[in-house]
């Protein structure tokens, strides 16, 4: 089954890891570039799935999350940069991708993911030059 896309996006190899999610098209700055989508699943369900290598799961809320693998549209491609040109936004139970700033077609689409399911041991090797050394923010 071939992916369905969300509109302005591909998928192609990524300089931070595996693949990544591209910009087709011009965003604007804090505006949308597209919403996460995937298989709604219970919060216990994200945690019994956390094993994977690779995960493409974001929290809705306390109870629910989406697993991007299962239904994705490309936007469970985005990578974590310590320095990126993206954010993620729940609003109303929706995951929202905002452009941070201006995003150029060909530039990969990025995000800090902050908090996620992976150990805080979890390398971070998105290369920015403030780069914090974990995917995971520390709590200080």
């Amino acid at each position: 089954m071939k992916l369905k896309l969300a509109p302005g996006l591909a998928i192609k190899k990524s300089a931070i890891e595996g693949s990544g999610c591209f910009a087709t098209a011009h965003f604007i700055g804090r505006r949308k570039i597209a919403e996460y989508s995937g298989e709604k699943i219970s919060n216990a369900e994200a945690n019994r799935r956390a094993g994977r290598r690779k995960l493409r799961i974001c929290a809705i809320n306390n109870r629910w999350s989406l697993d991007g693998s299962r239904g994705g549209n490309g936007t469970h491609y985005i990578n974590h940069s310590c320095e990126p040109n993206a954010y993620m936004k729940i609003l109303y139970g929706h995951i929202l991708f905002i452009a941070l700033r201006d995003i150029a077609p060909g530039e990969e689409i990025t995000i800090d993911y902050e908090s996620t399911l992976h150990s805080n041991e979890k390398r971070c090797i998105c290369g920015a030059p403030s780069c914090r050394g974990t995917i995971n923010k520390p709590n200080y």
